[in-house]
């Protein structure tokens, strides 16, 4: 829902909060912390200095709309700061979102992991099966977002990379939804099974947002 959100407010100009506070309240059973739901409805919202990964999950988009790095690692930022206004946020987002700008303008796997380890200092030199046996659940950038870069390093494929994020374990979905970005920036492609199983969970007003993106930003 809330990268749904984040794609909204690209498409619209509109300020980040904007967009998901309108949509995140549409939407208040989607499975938020509880200081995030606690902004979502506050009459006077302010940043909670979260350091977890809800701003890395949500901050897809940016890395697919924006045409520089700069560009990328400024909007990330934003989207951020809203609620993650924690350096672990923010940095989280960031590189989150700059891994699907390099894979989306066509860098190596090689490149990728030189450009995320030299300027966030994340250990990228593990693999999945070195991560596997000792992982457990934790919701913060620090802990979620390497991992999610190696589930997509390391894999062959959309679908080996999604499965490699899941079989860590911990925070799953956070990391499969991570690990899935770059995927489809990198791969280019997914599997047309899991598009139609997707498509048909989301409501039409998200499924729009959905069309309206993927239409300016990665079909055209």
């Amino acid at each position: 829902v809330l990268a749904i959100a984040v794609a909204d407010a690209i498409i619209r100009n509109r300020p980040y909060q904007d967009s998901l506070r309108e949509i995140g309240r549409r939407y208040p059973d989607a499975g938020y912390g509880g200081y995030f739901y606690s902004w979502l409805f506050s009459a006077k919202p302010r940043p909670y200095n979260s350091w977890g990964n809800g701003s890395a999950m949500r901050v897809s988009p940016v890395g697919f709309a924006f045409d520089s790095a700069d560009e990328v690692l400024a909007q990330a930022k934003k989207s951020a700061e809203i609620t993650h206004n924690h350096p672990e946020g923010i940095k989280g987002a960031q590189a989150a979102a700059l891994a699907v700008f390099l894979s989306r303008k066509g860098k190596s796997k090689k490149e990728i992991r030189r450009e995320i380890k030299s300027r966030f200092k994340y250990d990228l030199c593990r693999t999945v099966e070195d991560i596997r046996p000792g992982y457990f659940f934790d919701v913060s950038c620090a802990g979620t977002v390497p991992e999610a870069i190696i589930a997509f390093l390391d894999s062959s494929s959309y679908e080996d990379a999604i499965r490699n994020a899941i079989s860590l374990g911990g925070d799953a979905d956070t990391l499969a939804c991570i690990t899935g970005a770059i995927a489809e920036a990198f791969y280019k492609e997914i599997p047309k099974m899991i598009v139609e199983k997707v498509r048909k969970k989301l409501p039409d007003d998200l499924l729009e947002i959905v069309n309206s993106f993927h239409a300016k930003y990665i079909d055209s």
